[in-house]
């Protein structure tokens, strides 16, 4: 993860400390790691496809989802919001299977319950470049 590039932080310091790690396990494609942060009933939505709902749904989703890019790292931009209410504006730097490297514009909507568990994502990105043709 890169903070470098984070201009507006919103959130507490402790509430950023978390969020670090949050994407630490996240960039890390760390199945265990990353659910310990998740509600029982978390839902999670990447653009328009279905939601994924309850942590073992959005587990699985994603043990199917991150086997499809070898990497992925974010470079923080924006995070406007509150601690428990927030969305980051990033870069996430991707490589690809045929080891191509890829930069994606995106933001994520995050919501905590009262634990600090995260009960909804909401993802938007662009994936084409990062799944199509190598240009």
């Amino acid at each position: 993860m890169r903070t470098k590039h984070l201009r507006i932080n919103e959130l507490s310091d402790d509430a950023f400390e978390w969020y670090q790690r949050y994407l630490s396990a996240l960039d890390s494609k760390a199945l265990d790691a990353y659910g310990a942060f998740l509600a029982e009933d978390v839902t999670l939505q990447m653009n328009n496809a279905e939601p994924m709902k309850g942590k073992k749904h959005v587990l699985a989703g994603l043990a199917h989802y991150w086997p499809a890019f070898g990497s992925i790292e974010h470079d923080l931009l924006n995070i406007y919001g509150s601690d428990h209410a927030f969305v980051l504006e990033a870069l996430n730097h991707y490589q690809r299977l045929d080891g191509g490297a890829v930069t994606l514009r995106a933001v994520a909507f995050t919501d905590r319950n009262e634990e600090g568990l995260v009960t909804s994502v909401r993802i938007y990105t662009d994936t084409g470049t990062l799944f199509g043709p190598r240009s």
